[in-house]
């Protein structure tokens, strides 16, 4: 099994060793399955249990305080399922299966996601929050209040930090994601605790089919980044689309993040692996993870 993780494009971690260790460790586990799909849904597992990163256990709060996870899984057949808004939950990608293989649907939401993933066993009501993200949570020298409304506005005046002086946010692109194949077939899964301070609700790329995630006969693609500039240009499809023309899973990587910079302000980072095991990576941010294992 050939297997390639990621663990979020952004600023430098404060900790790269450790949390090359876990990547390097989330790729093993992935490469000792026997299933394309059981490798990325065992190599997510293992990065959403640790609070090193924006996925599961240490996700990002949104503006109520609240932690809202999601996840997408698509295989090379076209089959995808994705969960999203799920507080509670950090076996994200296990309820974006359970969507993708226990139901006709895509995508499942909110309390409902929940309440599905609780009918199958998969734990919820799990504390999310890390030393980490506590401690940014009570640094806040303000945090939101009234209603949506004024939600909205103060977090207008916040997102995704300030091109233009508005203020900053934590660093928190460190959504996670796993490619793998077995030489025949192959599964892309994301998984994310979404944004800083976003909007309560807030949805970004990740459960977004051909935006966070993508998987076809050509290869698999899971990205990071930016979300709102990554679902509107759709830069999981396009890398697919790239590698379809006939480029390898480095051109195809690095075709799509160069016309993602051309036409997003953002940043962003893309896995990609191919059936025959060959893979590729690339990011304009000022740093990304990845780990990779076997061989097929």
């Amino acid at each position: 099994m050939r297997v390639i993780v990621h663990g979020g494009a952004g600023s430098p971690a404060d900790e790269p060793t450790p949390r090359q260790e876990v990547l390097d460790a989330a790729a093993e586990t992935g490469g000792e399955t026997d299933d394309p799909t059981d490798a990325v849904v065992a190599a997510v597992r293992v990065l959403e249990g640790d609070p090193r990163f924006n996925a599961g256990v240490g996700s990002a709060v949104q503006s109520d305080g609240y932690i809202r996870t999601d996840a997408g899984l698509m295989t090379d057949d076209r089959e995808a399922g994705a969960a999203c808004g799920m507080p509670g939950v950090e076996a994200a990608i296990e309820v974006a299966r359970l969507v993708k293989e226990g139901t006709p649907h895509v995508l499942v939401s909110g309390v409902h996601a929940v309440d599905l993933a609780e009918a199958f066993g998969v734990e919820t009501e799990v504390d999310l929050w890390s030393e980490r993200t506590r401690e940014q949570w009570e640094d806040l020298d303000e945090r939101p209040a009234g209603d949506a409304g004024e939600h909205a506005e103060w977090v207008s005046e916040r997102f995704g930090g300030d091109p233009e002086g508005r203020g900053e946010t934590p660093a928190d692109h460190d959504t996670v994601g796993a490619v793998a194949t077995d030489g025949e077939t192959v599964a892309a899964a994301t998984s994310t605790g979404g944004r800083w301070l976003a909007l309560a609700g807030r949805v970004g790329d990740v459960p977004q089919v051909g935006s966070g995630f993508y998987c076809t006969e050509v290869g698999g693609v899971s990205a990071t980044g930016a979300g709102e500039d990554i679902a509107r240009l759709n830069l999981s499809r396009r890398a697919s689309q790239f590698l379809e023309d006939g480029l390898d899973a480095q051109a195809a990587a690095d075709a799509a993040l160069a016309e993602f910079g051309d036409l997003a302000e953002g940043s962003a980072g893309l896995i990609v692996l191919s059936p025959d095991g060959d893979c590729g990576q690339a990011y304009n941010s000022e740093a990304m993870q990845t780990a990779v294992s076997g061989s097929v």
